[in-house]
């Protein structure tokens, strides 16, 4: 008689070796979220063809923007509940789905301002879902010592890239074909949600939370194949504490409450920075004499640099979790100031290498602001931590094209984009740079000071 072994899955999943089924979800994961960035800023690229025939002023086409954000906030807030009750795998299908029929719809009947708008609100509800899920998914299913470089390559890699290639079809094809072609290039993600159909496993982790043995031990037999043997016969549990009942009030007691209300405040600002700037670059940059396919070319500068800044803070911040504000802060005051002199300078040298440092560290550091973050609270209620970050952070970013395409209305000219920019990066910076941080917050690790 086979006797029965007590397996903890964190401990199982933590210690795995990299294998070529962890790969094929990373890669997955990676195509889910350059979908994901593609349709997020593909809309920057409409303003330029729709705003004298749509009659729209400058707030107005900022908001075509903002509205793609205003479903992703109701999406990414409302997504958790939903994944915790049904599953990560059900979920970001259904995510996938939605983003899958809106985006066939906005280019085959988004004829006015209004259906535009309002086709974009529903399908951010879908990519409010894609981005935060793809990120738990990922980090549910890496290795500890490679799980901050499978988020990098899984999560971030195939958002920038998603810029990336929205800026390409916008230079390239919408001449030929007009703004729906983007649209319609967004709907080859339908092969690829049949290809998750048909490949991506639910997450171990939910499956030991909810008791499905079977389908975890052959899932995990899949992940670690030389301990297929001892989960014939494991018993799986799990060492997590229990989430507090109120995580949401967990985040603001007194040993939390400034380290979270200094995230909130610098993730509004620098999204408002970003998307105030992946929504305007292009068209202000024609405004200012550039050509066409120069212009638009900005978009997919701006996304190349910012996984490569990315990628160098990571580095940096790796090397002590104490430093990370302070790095953080000095990717902002580069940035900012680096956009401000735009306003005093014009050519195309200035403006293409200001725009590639631009996404160098403004959009750059925001990823590695995700995964402070995320280690700067407990395991009980670090989702809750991240979840309000991004939702915060997202008020930003809807505010940031409309405010800023309202700034130049009333002022007159493209110069609000600028010192609006560059002022909310530097603000941001200086708040973050204040934060002392004493050590990662797990459950023996010391809180953040005040």
């Amino acid at each position: 008689m086979s006797s029965t072994t007590e397996v903890d899955i964190h401990q199982e999943l933590a210690g795995a070796a990299v294998t070529p089924l962890h790969k094929t979800l990373g890669i997955l994961i990676t195509l889910i979220t350059l979908f994901d960035g593609y349709d997020t800023f593909n809309p920057a690229y409409v303003i330029q063809y729709v705003k004298q025939p749509w009659g729209l002023s400058p707030s107005q086409a900022g908001f075509l923007v903002s509205s793609g954000l205003i479903g992703f906030l109701f999406g990414a807030m409302g997504h958790g509940m939903v994944a915790d009750r049904y599953g990560r795998r059900k979920t970001l299908l259904a995510g996938l789905w939605i983003v899958n029929v809106l985006t066939l719809l906005t280019a085959m009947f988004a004829t006015s301002y209004a259906s535009f708008c309002g086709l974009r609100f529903l399908t951010g509800l879908g990519l409010g879902v894609l981005l935060p899920l793809g990120t738990t998914y990922i980090n549910e299913l890496a290795p500890q010592r490679v799980s901050n470089s499978f988020s990098l390559w899984g999560v971030t890699f195939g958002w920038s890239l998603g810029g990336v290639v929205a800026g390409l079809v916008g230079v390239f094809l919408t001449p030929s074909y007009g703004w729906q072609i983007l649209y319609f290039v967004g709907t080859m993600s339908i092969p690829l949600t049949l290809a998750v159909h048909a490949v991506l496993p639910e997450s171990p982790k939910y499956l030991a939370s909810r008791g499905r043995l079977e389908e975890l031990r052959a899932l995990m037999s899949r992940l670690r194949p030389e301990r297929r043997a001892v989960y014939e016969n494991a018993v799986f549990r799990t060492t997590e504490h229990t989430a507090p009942k109120n995580t949401i009030a967990a985040l603001l007691t007194p040993r939390y409450r400034r380290v979270s209300l200094t995230i909130w405040v610098t993730a509004f600002l620098t999204l408002f920075a970003i998307f105030g700037l992946v929504g305007w670059i292009p068209s202000v940059m024609i405004q200012r004499g550039e050509s066409f396919a120069s212009g638009f070319s900005y978009g997919a500068l701006m996304q190349a640099t910012s996984f490569i800044g990315g990628l160098t803070l990571a580095t940096l911040a790796d090397r002590g979790f104490a430093a990370t504000p302070r790095l953080l802060g000095a990717w902002w005051i580069i940035g900012g100031i680096a956009v401000g002199t735009l306003l005093f300078v014009n050519s195309h040298a200035f403006n293409f290498a200001i725009v590639a440092i631009a996404g160098f560290f403004v959009i750059g550091a925001q990823h590695v602001l995700n995964n402070f973050t995320a280690n700067s609270y407990e395991t009980g209620f670090r989702a809750s931590g991240v979840g309000m970050e991004l939702g915060v952070g997202r008020v930003g970013g809807i505010l940031g094209p409309y405010v800023i395409g309202l700034l130049q209305q009333v002022t007159g000219g493209p110069a609000a984009v600028f010192w609006a920019i560059g002022g909310a990066a530097i603000i941001a910076a200086l708040v973050i740079g204040s934060l002392s941080i004493q050590g990662k917050a797990t459950e023996a690790s010391v809180a953040p000071a005040e």
